[in-house]
C-alpha cells in the first residue's frame, strides 16, 4: 500500500469523489441551467480509465470513494464498475450520491455489487413543487426508488436536501418527518454558488442556522461528534435516535480546516477545491502513459501541495465559478 496523501497544509487526503458522468435525467434549479450542453463522449473518461484512476488513488491512500455525476446511474456499465471498484484492496467503502430516479431498478444490483451507502437527493415532498425544482422530475418515481433502496440492504441511506428560501424552506419539518418515518438519515445543505442558473443565488440562500432553529422549535436536538468521512455536522433527535440530522454549510460554516477530499470530474480534471478553479488534467496523463502510473502519481503529489487552504464562497450566494455542479462531481 502506498504512502498516505497529504496536502501542503498537512491535511490527510483519503476521500475521492469520482464523477462518472456529467449527464443527468433531471435539471435541478440549483445544479444546472435548464438548457445544458454536455461533454462530447470522447472527452469523458472511459469505464476502464475510471477504474484505473480509482485503483491509483486507493494505492495512494484513499479509503473512501463516492461515485457522483451528474446522475451516476444513467452511465451504462455503472453496476459492473461499482463491483470492480468495491473489490479494490485497501478501499474501506464505496458509496454513491444519486437523485433516486433509477433506484427502483438498480438498488439491489448496486448493493450486491458492493456499494455500502447511498445519499439520495430529495428536495420536496410535494409533487408539483418537486417538478418545479427538478424541472422535469416525478416525485413518486423517486419515492419508489427510496423504498427499493430500503429493501436492498444498504448499510446506510441518507437523504440530501438543498434548502432554498421561497422554494422548500417551509418543507424542512415534513422532510425531516419523512426521514424519521423511514428510519433513515437526512442532511440539509446550503446552496453552493456554482454556475449561472438564471437567477440570483442570494435571493434563495438559506443558512444552516435557520434550518436548525426551525427543527429545534419542534424537536429536542443533541450535538453529535459522529463523522461520516465527509463535510456534514450531525445532530441526533432525542425522541428519534435512529435518525441523524446533518448540516452541510459551505457558506456560513465552512469545513475547509478538516477537508480530506478531492474531486475528479468525468473529463479527468482533478479539482483540488470545489470552490476554486485550480485543477490537474489526469485524462491527458492517462492517455499519454497508458501503462505507467508513475507520472500520474508524481503529478498528483505535486498538485496536492497546491490544494488551497479554503474556498471563498459568498454567504449571499454570488456566483464565483462558471462550472456547474454537475460538472464538479455531485
Amino acid at each position: 500500500m502506498g504512502k498516505l496523501m497529504q496536502d501542503g497544509f498537512g491535511r490527510q487526503i483519503d476521500y475521492l469523489r469520482l464523477s462518472v458522468t456529467d449527464r443527468c435525467d433531471l435539471r435541478c434549479v440549483y445544479c444546472m441551467a435548464s438548457d445544458m450542453t454536455f461533454l462530447p463522449r470522447q472527452q469523458m473518461l472511459t469505464l476502464e480509465e475510471l477504474l484505473r484512476l480509482a485503483t491509483l488513488f486507493v494505492g495512494q491512500g484513499v479509503r473512501k470513494i463516492r461515485l457522483t455525476g451528474g446522475e451516476p446511474l444513467v452511465r451504462p456499465g455503472i453496476v459492473e464498475l461499482c463491483r470492480q471498484i468495491a473489490a479494490l484492496p485497501g478501499l474501506r467503502e464505496l458509496v454513491m450520491t444519486t437523485n433516486g430516479t433509477q433506484l427502483q431498478r438498480l438498488a439491489r444490483p448496486l448493493a450486491d455489487a458492493g456499494v455500502r451507502r447511498l445519499n439520495i437527493s430529495l428536495d420536496s415532498l410535494d409533487g408539483q413543487r418537486f417538478r418545479a425544482i427538478t424541472r422535469n422530475g416525478d416525485l413518486d418515481q423517486v419515492l419508489r426508488g427510496i423504498e427499493a433502496a430500503r429493501q436492498a440492504g444498504f448499510e446506510g441511506i441518507k437523504l440530501n436536501c438543498v434548502v432554498m428560501q421561497g422554494r422548500n424552506f417551509d418543507e424542512v419539518p415534513a422532510l425531516l418527518q419523512y426521514a424519521i418515518d423511514q428510519g433513515i438519515d437526512i442532511t440539509f445543505i446550503e446552496e453552493m454558488p456554482l454556475g449561472e442558473v438564471g437567477r440570483s443565488r442570494g435571493e434563495a440562500f438559506c443558512a444552516s442556522d435557520q434550518v436548525r432553529r426551525l427543527i429545534a422549535s419542534r424537536h429536542a436536538l443533541l450535538d453529535s461528534a459522529e463523522n461520516s468521512g465527509g463535510p456534514a455536522r450531525y445532530m441526533r433527535l432525542v425522541e428519534h435516535p435512529r435518525t441523524r440530522v446533518g448540516f452541510i454549510s459551505p457558506n456560513s460554516h465552512n469545513f475547509c480546516a478538516t477537508c480530506n477530499r478531492v474531486r475528479l470530474t468525468v473529463e479527468g480534471k482533478l479539482l483540488l477545491c470545489l470552490g476554486q478553479e485550480d485543477s490537474l488534467d489526469l485524462r491527458g496523463l492517462l492517455r499519454r502513459y497508458p501503462l505507467d502510473d508513475a507520472p500520474l502519481i508524481d503529478a498528483l503529489q505535486q498538485a496536492l501541495r497546491r490544494k488551497p487552504l479554503r474556498h471563498d464562497f459568498d454567504p449571499q450566494g454570488a456566483v464565483q465559478l462558471v462550472r456547474f455542479m454537475n460538472m464538479s462531481g455531485g
